[in-house]
């Protein structure tokens, strides 16, 4: 799997931005390289947001073990069921797996920002 471009890095932080004044919650987004089991990074990478984190989602992409991962906090749950998150995981694999990491990403960011409100 590709990863992004400055640019489209700058388009996704724009994509987080608009997502998180929308909801009031916050959306963060690692790309690359899981550090050990993909979900226990994940879980890991989502922790260390802090404060921020029981209202927070988070997408990892594993870009070289080509995996997803999505977390959320305990407040941010109550608005996106694990339903949702693995219906916007499907759509999201589906992009990656052709090639559009950055399609996937403001896609699933939209989808899960819609989901939340």
């Amino acid at each position: 799997m590709a990863t992004l471009s400055t640019l489209q890095a700058v388009d996704i932080r724009t994509v987080v931005r608009n997502a998180n004044s929308r909801t009031g919650l916050h959306f963060a987004v690692y790309t690359g390289p899981s550090q050990g089991p993909r979900r226990h990074f994940a879980e890991r990478l989502h922790a260390a947001l802090g404060a921020q984190a029981p209202y927070s989602v988070l997408i990892m992409v594993d870009t070289a073990g080509r995996g997803l991962e999505i977390v959320t906090g305990g407040l941010a749950r109550q608005r996106l069921s694990d339903g949702d998150c693995r219906l916007v995981a499907m759509s999201m694999a589906t992009r990656f797996s052709v090639g559009d990491l950055m399609g996937g990403l403001a896609g699933g960011i939209g989808a899960l920002a819609a989901r939340a409100l």
